[in-house]
């Protein structure tokens, strides 16, 4: 094990860190929140700006490109010239941000507005993580606040369309941005009392023509397979994740003869940090990939309502919120490599679990491997963004933490493209051994691309459940959906017993017995 991992008695945290803490998740909970809300008040914005097609995407995207664009440079900027400062900065801009958020009058005022939300946003999640790390040296404190930290993005994604919604029902769409303003203003008002301030004063400055690089990685990438989700995949589409991984080339190249990298790249050099960063961008993947089938699969194939989906899938909502609270009692009971392979096989369980539910077409079946799933995948990713930045220098902990947050943007854009595609060509294959002569050729498209056409075409012809062609489509959505989790089991079974003989290498956890 290398030395700064190695178990040493550290002084335990008092109330001004855990009152720090808390203020740090409601920052991140807000943050959380500003990813999923917008869809609720995206009907309300048509009415109101009436947006060309193009400017809806960007006003659905830009927020997440911006976040993923800039994490890497947020994060190494905190590591330099501060964390706290960073953090503080940050939070005065989203606080201005949101509120020209909820001012805009125009498609194009909000999308700039939300873009610098955006880049606003991208300091929270590796300023507030790599804090969490100065604020608690204790191993099993810190293995606590990330379960609590982690907690506040699991509420978030909870309670924003909760709270969003209610706001919605008496208030103008930019109501859901205003209520980040208090949060914000709290935070710049406490945190200057609450939280350490740390920096590397020998860190360099920070080199612009990276920074250039990066962006030019990351957005095309993230927005090539976010695009491949939401249209099927297209040669086009390619095009610019091709584009952003050769600009990726360049980028590698020039870390390695800076003095001062924007991102060390030495730290993927230690298999421990490495394999921690592959297994949380794996969990993230198939989570991502599998719960949008999910959703999908309780609407168009089991004919729930939206609403009725959403109530449905409250309970695997539910332990995701509890098991993000009580992750740490796992890490520090079993240790973190015990967690984290342990959570891999309760996760390959679960996936398994909901590739039979789908196949067998089962509601309770589909709800009980949602929450299987959640045991354990929550421990896996909390664990394992405790071990990438406790594996990293101190002085690099913002930069680990940027790495980490863009790992998971990877991950979820990645699962959502490249398991969709596999479920898609599963319909699609099963869909061509059925005869559609009756249909003109535009349903024939539309009933053989995705079920969600063969629904509606069913709806407008005025059928029902009984067709069988569209009991064949349904059939076929399902079959790629057990595949796609059939995928998931045998993925993470294998990388459980990659990630156990890295670990075990590198002798981890040395300390592995129950605590």
């Amino acid at each position: 094990m290398q030395e700064h991992l190695a178990e040493k008695p550290q002084p335990t945290a008092g109330s001004r860190e855990w009152i720090g803490l808390y203020v740090l998740s409601i920052a991140c909970l807000i943050y959380s929140m500003d990813l999923s809300v917008l869809f609720l008040a995206m009907p309300a914005i048509v009415s109101d700006l009436d947006p060309s097609a193009s400017e809806l995407l960007w006003i659905n995207d830009i927020y997440g490109f911006m976040v993923s664009g800039f994490l890497v440079t947020m994060g190494t900027l905190g590591d330099r010239i501060g964390r706290r400062r960073v953090l503080l900065v940050g939070a005065f801009a989203f606080a201005v941000a949101s509120s020209l958020t909820a001012a805009a009058s125009t498609p194009q005022q909000l999308i700039i507005a939300r873009a610098l939300l955006g880049v606003a946003g991208a300091t929270i999640a590796p300023s507030t993580l790599s804090l969490v790390v100065n604020l608690f040296q204790d191993e099993a404190e810190r293995n606590r606040a990330i379960s609590i930290w982690g907690t506040a993005f699991a509420l978030g994604g909870l309670v924003g369309p909760l709270l969003g919604g209610a706001l919605l029902e008496y208030f103008h769409w930019g109501s859901v941005f205003l209520i980040n303003i208090p949060v914000m203003m709290a935070l710049l008002i406490a945190a200057p009392f609450l939280l350490p301030e740390y920096r590397n004063d020998e860190g360099g400055k920070l080199d612009l023509p990276s920074v250039l690089l990066s962006l030019a990685t990351v957005l095309p990438i993230i927005y090539g397979f976010k695009h491949m989700a939401a249209d099927g995949f297209k040669p086009g589409q390619l095009l610019p994740i091709v584009v952003g991984a050769l600009v990726g080339i360049v980028f590698v190249r020039r870390q390695k003869h800076l003095v001062h990298p924007l991102i060390d790249l030495g730290l993927f050099g230690v298999p421990s940090f490495t394999a921690s960063l592959m297994v949380n961008l794996a969990g993230v993947f198939f989570v991502f990939g599998i719960f949008l089938f999910q959703n999908l699969f309780l609407q168009l194939v089991l004919g729930l309502s939206p609403l009725g989906a959403a109530l449905w899938s409250v309970p695997s909502a539910l332990v995701f919120t509890v098991m993000s609270f009580q992750a740490y009692r796992f890490t520090n009971r079993f240790g973190p490599v015990s967690t984290v392979i342990g959570g891999l096989i309760v996760n390959a369980v679960g996936t398994t679990a909901m590739a039979v539910a789908a196949y067998a077409e089962s509601l309770v079946g589909i709800l009980m491997a949602s929450m299987l799933i959640g045991l354990g995948f929550v421990p896996v990713i909390l664990t394992t963004t405790g071990l990438i930045v406790s594996t990293a220098p101190p002085e690099r902990a913002g930069s680990a933490s940027a790495i980490s947050e863009t790992s998971a943007e990877f991950g979820g854009a990645l699962g959502v493209a490249l398991l969709g595609s596999l479920g898609t060509l599963v319909y699609r294959m099963t869909m061509d051994q059925v005869n559609l002569s009756g249909f003109n050729e535009a349903q024939v498209v539309a009933i053989s691309a995705t079920l969600a056409g063969a629904v509606e075409i069913a709806r407008t012809l005025g059928g029902s459940a009984e067709l069988p062609w569209l009991e064949t489509a349904k059939r076929g959505f399902a079959l790629g959906f057990a595949a796609c989790c059939a995928l998931a089991s045998v993925t993470l079974l294998i990388l459980a017993a990659v990630a156990h003989n890295v670990y075990a290498s590198e002798a981890t956890d040395e300390n592995d017995a129950p605590r």
